[in-house]
């Protein structure tokens, strides 16, 4: 089994509040992320994808059409938007970097057209990251 990983970079901001709560408690459990326009960050995705080598191509997965779907079905859809208003497949969700990272595996899953998505990982900072693998 060999693993390939496509990264892309996009920007994006996004407001963590829960409509459920109280502001006082989105500020207690949000603290500066709960403000009423929200903030952004320079997010890194980087898709997993494993499989066997291709006799023919010597590829799992060519790395252009990764690129390709990466682009068509996430990058193009949040680079540059508020994603609690400007993504659909993001609407009605809380969005945290779990969260999104879900919603990006749900949107890429059924999309690749060879090997397996083994999984997807989005970086909000140099320091935390979040990885999702399906479970």
């Amino acid at each position: 089994m060999v693993y390939v990983t496509r990264r892309e970079v996009f920007s994006a901001s996004h407001r963590l509040y829960n409509d459920t709560l109280t502001a006082e408690e989105n500020i207690s459990l949000y603290d500066k992320c709960a403000n009423s326009y929200g903030h952004g960050h320079n997010f890194i995705l980087e898709v997993v994808v494993c499989g066997e080598i291709e006799q023919k191509s010597g590829y799992v997965i060519d790395l252009k059409i990764l690129k390709k779907i990466i682009q068509d079905i996430i990058i193009k859809k949040v680079d540059h938007h508020h994603l609690n208003y400007e993504v659909d497949f993001l609407k009605d969700i809380i969005p945290t970097a779990e969260n999104i990272c879900i919603a990006f595996w749900k949107e890429l899953y059924h999309k690749i057209p060879v090997g397996k998505l083994y999984s997807v990982k989005l970086f909000e900072t140099e320091n935390n990251y979040v990885e999702y693998r399906g479970e």
